[in-house]
């Protein structure tokens, strides 16, 4: 233990040491700016030198935060590719009307980014549950399929059900030590991102009892239970304190007062039920709209179910605000209901519409809900210490998206690029590798005139150069930002299944805790003292890095 009276004293000379550093250095800094009081501008070569130096100081001031993360948030940006995250700055900034290349998405000023690999046990190119189970579990998958290890092949209900073959997700690990767990997605809470936090299923499609009865042909469903049913009635899912997102037809009956799909019962009242029995009247909520979201008192709340439409949530360009909340809002309550834990949380966001965008190759709305999601993650950032909560944003895999042509500076990203092709005609800035056959491509199989098509439309689907039923998604890697306690563990490059080990190890849960001396769960009782940084290592860095500053930049 550390004794508590020299820790008083070494902290009060730790301030003091660290008031005169920033002092001297902001009177050095106040003195070189009023001699050096030129603007430059991008036409200038100094411009970007400074700018350039502006970005090494930020880094070398940066200290790797360590301790332990209290709570962690975990960002999925379902289909996020790395064109996807260009194109989507350069929207961004265009909305506000500046040119928008040199903009950058919230979790882009996030100060360690790594790239992990995307593929499948038995897939080059992956889907969203194999992806789920390797960035939630630790585990790689086969396509296709749900927590489980890559010996249940696809369909094999019976291989699915054996202990063995199930693999346990960072919801697990984080109850084990006292921890909330949320979840939060534009797409249906059952959809194959979000089940790989609860779920093992032998086929992603079996979202409800409906689902997995139309494959009695294939395996022996009667074996297996449906990912809703996982969700409401098996731990972990029926653990997790809130669930907001679509896929209300998953939970309820097929008939003419529920609307659902299932045939065999009400999983709403399920969970309604079984929240009072087990911790009493108003401390859970169930909710179908905005309005009710919003109203949610989260200091009285500590379950809350929310079902915000049939199937996945509406692209945000094309929802009722009225009806339907925003990824930020429910980002926003679900954090106020999970941070009153006093072990702490780990919660999961995805902006899941969008893949479904990219799958109908319509850009602008891809587009548009990648901007959205940055907002959320933006919430997260507002809401939160990067002293005890780790944030990490990545995708599960790209898109064939691309952006070509030569258009100039400040040219809108999703209209015409300027140029022509050896046809004579014009082609868009963005388009893609594959997708839905264009049906007013002409009868010789050229291309259309896009002189004649308007851009501006949402729902305008840009051209693809191999016809497909849906566009696919893309096998190259994808992007990881992290910030707060060890976030520069996911520097560099590395396979996908390491991210949620490394989260684990930041939080002191799951099988990579306490690893090499690494921290041990956050507590209510306090932090171990074992991993704390001490004021005199803190402030050795401050100097060194002050010393390291004046060099560079003086």
């Amino acid at each position: 233990m550390i004794n508590t009276g020299s820790l008083g004293v070494t902290w009060i000379t730790f301030a003091c040491c660290l008031f005169s550093v920033i002092t001297y250095n902001s009177r050095n800094a106040y003195c070189s700016h009023a001699a050096n009081a030129k603007v430059y501008t991008e036409q200038d070569r100094q411009y970007w030198i400074e700018n350039g130096k502006e970005k090494v100081t930020e880094k070398l001031k940066y200290v790797n935060k360590r301790g332990v993360a209290k709570n962690i948030i975990m960002f999925l940006g379902d289909g996020m590719s790395v064109t996807t995250l260009t194109a989507s700055r350069i929207y961004k900034g265009q909305m506000e009307k500046r040119s928008g290349e040199n903009e950058y998405l919230s979790f882009e000023k996030f100060p360690f980014v790594g790239m992990s690999k995307t593929y499948c046990v038995d897939k080059q190119v992956a889907d969203s549950a194999c992806t789920a189970t390797a960035y939630l579990t630790g585990v790689k998958a086969n396509y296709e399929t749900i927590g489980l290890s890559a010996s249940v092949m696809l369909n094999d209900c019976p291989g699915s059900v054996m202990p063995e073959n199930r693999t346990q997700s960072i919801a697990d690990w984080s109850m084990a030590k006292g921890k909330a767990v949320g979840l939060v997605t534009t797409t249906r809470v059952t959809h194959a991102s979000p089940s790989g936090l609860y779920a093992h299923s032998a086929h992603r499609d079996w979202e409800s009892d409906a689902e997995l009865a139309k494959a009695a042909n294939l395996t022996d469903v009667t074996q297996c239970e449906d990912i809703a049913k996982q969700l409401i009635t098996r731990s972990p899912g029926m653990d997790i304190k809130v669930i907001l997102g679509g896929g209300r037809e998953m939970f309820l009956l097929n008939d003419t007062v529920h609307n659902g799909s299932r045939t065999d019962m009400d999983l709403v009242e399920f969970w309604k039920n079984d929240k009072v029995k087990r911790f009493g009247k108003d401390k859970s909520a169930y909710i179908e709209n905005r309005e009710q979201l919003l109203n949610i008192d989260p200091s009285k709340t500590d379950y809350l179910l929310g079902l915000f439409g049939k199937s996945h949530m509406k692209f945000h360009l094309n929802a009722n605000a009225n009806l339907q909340p925003t990824l930020t809002e429910m980002t926003k309550k679900a954090i106020e209901v999970l941070k009153k834990e006093k072990n702490g949380f780990f919660l999961f966001v995805e902006g899941g519409l969008i893949d479904a965008a990219h799958h109908v190759t319509m850009a602008r709305l891809a587009l548009d809900e990648t901007v959205e999601f940055s907002k959320a993650v933006q919430q997260a950032v507002d809401m939160t210490s990067e002293d005890d909560t780790l944030i990490v944003v990545t995708s599960d895999h790209s898109h064939t998206m691309m952006m070509a042509g030569y258009p100039v500076r400040g040219h809108d990203v999703l209209s015409l690029s300027g140029s022509q092709g050896s046809d004579n005609l014009p082609y868009t800035t963005l388009s893609y590798a594959n997708g839905p056959e264009n049906k007013k491509s002409d009868a010789n199989c050229g291309r259309e005139d896009l002189s004649k098509v308007d851009t501006s439309n949402p729902y305008y689907t840009y051209p693809k150069l191999v016809p497909l039923q849906f566009e696919t998604h893309g096998g190259e890697d994808v992007m990881v930002f992290a910030r707060g306690p060890w976030a520069h563990l996911f520097s560099g490059n590395y396979e996908q299944n390491t991210i949620p080990l490394m989260m684990g190890f930041a939080a002191g849960v799951g099988p990579a805790a306490n690893m090499n001396g690494g921290p041990a769960a956050f507590t209510s009782a306090g932090l171990s003292t074992t991993t704390a940084s001490s004021p005199l290592t803190i402030l050795t860095s401050v100097l060194l890095m002050t010393a390291v500053i004046r060099r560079v930049c003086l």
